[in-house]
Parts: structure tokens; C-alpha cells; sequence
């Protein structure tokens, strides 16, 4: 088993990060199910790139996919905040305060002296950043981020 195993490791050593799939990351998983659409792909992909160490193994030696020279970012941390509570950080940054506009602030790396400043940035930008009804969470995500982008004080705390 340690031999297949070595084989099939060895034989993807020419793939390149160019396969690495946003959502799911670099790994085995990214390549088998590359070109594939909709959640449970992706799940797939996460679970199989998750597994048996590959995407490990992919970093490390730069294969699979995997780039292990670029930088760690929280966008994908805060995506899913957001996507997770939209519903009631809309209220809280209507309101200009709250349990969810907190939780944001301080996984955005908010420094606790410019949290109030935040909130009442996003609060005097509502429309801008919750821009319809129907607005998608990765909206929300850059509409706050151009906010945030255009404030002299919180202007360090642009997502690249």
C-alpha cells in the first residue's frame, strides 16, 4: 500500500499550483475534481484534499497544486462569518453595534481602539455594503472592504 501510495504521490510531481481551486485550496481533491461545479464538488475536493495528508505533502514539496511560499489571509475566515451571519450582522451594523459586529471586528484584526470607529463607519455606510436584498455574503465582504479601504484610519485594515 506504502509503494501505491508513493507511486501516485511521485507521478503528480509535475502538476503545478495553477490547479489550486479557491474555495477548497491546493490538493489531490483540487485536481480530480477540477472543472466540477456546486457545493457538494466542493466538498468533495476539501475532503479528499484533506486527507491521507496531500495537501500537506503537496506544500511541502510544492506539488499538487500547492505553493507553500504564500501568505496565509483571513478573507476566507471572514467570508465565512459573514455568509454564516448575514442576517444579524445586518441588524448590528444598522444598529452601529452588536454581538456580530463585534465578532467581525475582531476577526477582521480590528485593534480595539478603532472598533468604534468601525462600527460607525459601517453603520454611516449601510447601503453601501448591504447593497440589495438579495446581496450575496462575498458582496458584503467587499462592499465593507472598499469602506473600510477609503477611511484614513482604518485604511490598515484593507484586505489585499
Amino acid at each position: 500500500m506504502k509503494k501505491l501510495i508513493a507511486i501516485a504521490a511521485i507521478s503528480l510531481l509535475p502538476f503545478t499550483n495553477a490547479m489550486a481551486d479557491q474555495d477548497i485550496g491546493c490538493g489531490l481533491g483540487s485536481m480530480i475534481f477540477a472543472g466540477e461545479q456546486g457545493k457538494v464538488m466542493k466538498v468533495l475536493g476539501a475532503t479528499t484534499n484533506g486527507t491521507s495528508g496531500n495537501q500537506t505533502f503537496g506544500i511541502t514539496f510544492g506539488t499538487l497544486g500547492c505553493d507553500g511560499t504564500g501568505t496565509i489571509t483571513s478573507t476566507a475566515k471572514l467570508a465565512l462569518f459573514i455568509d454564516g451571519n448575514m442576517d444579524n450582522l445586518a441588524r448590528d451594523i444598522a444598529k452601529g453595534e452588536g454581538e456580530t459586529l463585534a465578532t467581525l471586528t475582531e476577526a477582521w484584526g480590528v485593534a480595539e481602539q478603532d472598533k468604534a470607529v468601525f462600527a460607525e463607519l459601517a453603520q454611516a455606510n449601510f447601503s453601501e455594503i448591504f447593497t440589495s436584498e438579495n446581496v450575496t455574503s462575498q458582496n458584503v465582504l467587499e462592499n465593507l472592504n472598499k469602506v473600510i479601504a477609503n477611511n484614513d484610519q482604518l485604511s490598515v485594515y484593507t484586505l489585499s
